[in-house]
């Protein structure tokens, strides 16, 4: 059985999607982007943009009744790859190690500079 995981405290979306799906002992969360409560985007340097995209994404996997030490997959989306050091020392501050497997690409992004996808799994 699968359940929508909502929080108002990330970006509600725009989209019919949800902000995340629980399915047993894991946890889906949709891409987030530098977004606030209300979906409004929030640009600024790729430091600011990132640390407000792992917050969405940290509010949601609480939401769901996990820990960022249970996401074990990360989607990482830059608008452009010259910001990829900039994005990491931002990102490392929310894990611990070890750190989750991770895939990162340049994507055309409209008007943002980061998008983050997770997938979450309490471990047995």
């Amino acid at each position: 059985m699968r359940q929508a995981v909502r929080t108002k405290d990330a970006s509600i979306g725009s989209g019919p999607y949800s902000q995340g799906i629980k399915a047993g002992n894991m946890l889906f969360v949709s891409g987030q982007g530098p977004l606030d409560a209300n979906g409004a985007i929030l640009s600024g340097d790729i430091e600011a943009e990132a640390r407000l995209t792992m917050d969405n994404v940290r509010e949601i996997v609480e939401a769901g009744g996990f820990t960022m030490n249970d996401v074990v997959k990360v989607g990482v989306y830059l608008a452009s790859l010259a910001d990829f050091d900039r994005f990491n020392a931002v990102y490392k501050t929310y894990f611990n190690e070890p750190y989750p497997a991770r895939t990162c690409v340049e994507a055309g992004l409209d008007g943002i500079k980061v998008e983050i996808d997770a997938i979450v799994c309490k471990h047995n």
